[in-house]
């Protein structure tokens, strides 16, 4: 499997998502002006603040020439998966439905918190186990997941809510301990907590890791 990590300007997880891409397969930074993938075969947009979170997270980065190609790649079945200011940038891409608030708090957050698996039929869960625990760290302050009610009754009809704050771990009050969704195919996939920052032992948790293990053992797309 390879592997496309996007990088914005002010993107500052894309190393650490890399790194961590390249313990389960071949990868290589995208930057965000690239009008191709460059033969990835699944995409990770990283955690940061694409453009500074000017006008709003995500919102300038949706328009950048990358994401047309990742938008077409995503239409055509292929993996992508959002982490933090990557899963704003792809509800404001309309490639994943709702929106990415303001924490409850009004203010950052930086926790590790615990994600229980609600659905383990996706291209990003199936290393996991339905009520797996996960530790993973969520930093971010505008990680609340807001959809109207109606596609919020939706998204848990059809099992979408890939992932749900364990009870007492929602740090931002998303609606309905809400971490990650995906899409209507299931093959594009919005996180706020950072996997990426938990695929080593040394730092205290390798969950992470299982969504990336999950990734790599897809079969790629015919070219």
């Amino acid at each position: 499997m390879k592997f496309g990590v996007v990088r914005f300007p002010g993107s500052c997880d894309e190393v650490d998502a890399l790194l961590a891409c390249r313990r389960f397969g071949d990868a290589e930074l995208l930057w965000h002006t690239d009008r191709d993938l460059h033969g990835a075969q699944a995409v990770v947009i990283p955690g940061g603040f694409s453009y500074g979170d000017y006008l709003r997270a995500g919102a300038i980065a949706r328009f950048s020439p990358v994401m047309a190609a990742v938008a077409e790649f995503a239409a055509g079945g292929g993996p992508v998966l959002g982490i933090c200011n990557g899963f704003q940038v792809l509800c404001e891409a309309r490639l994943l439905p709702g929106a990415l608030l303001p924490n409850a708090s009004l203010r950052f957050s930086c926790r590790q918190v615990r994600l229980v698996v609600e659905n383990t039929e996706t291209a990003f869960t199936r290393a996991c186990a339905r009520g797996d625990l996960l530790s993973i760290p969520a930093k971010h302050q505008s990680g609340r997941f807001h959809a109207p009610r109606e596609e919020l009754d939706r998204l848990e009809a059809e099992g979408r809510v890939a992932l749900r704050y364990a009870p007492g771990e929602n740090p931002n009050g998303s609606e309905r301990d809400i971490a990650g969704i995906v899409n209507d195919e299931g093959n594009v996939m919005g996180l706020m907590p950072h996997p990426e920052h938990a695929v080593d032992a040394l730092t205290g948790s390798t969950d992470g890791g299982k969504l990336f293990e999950s990734l790599a053992a897809l079969e790629p797309l015919a070219a």
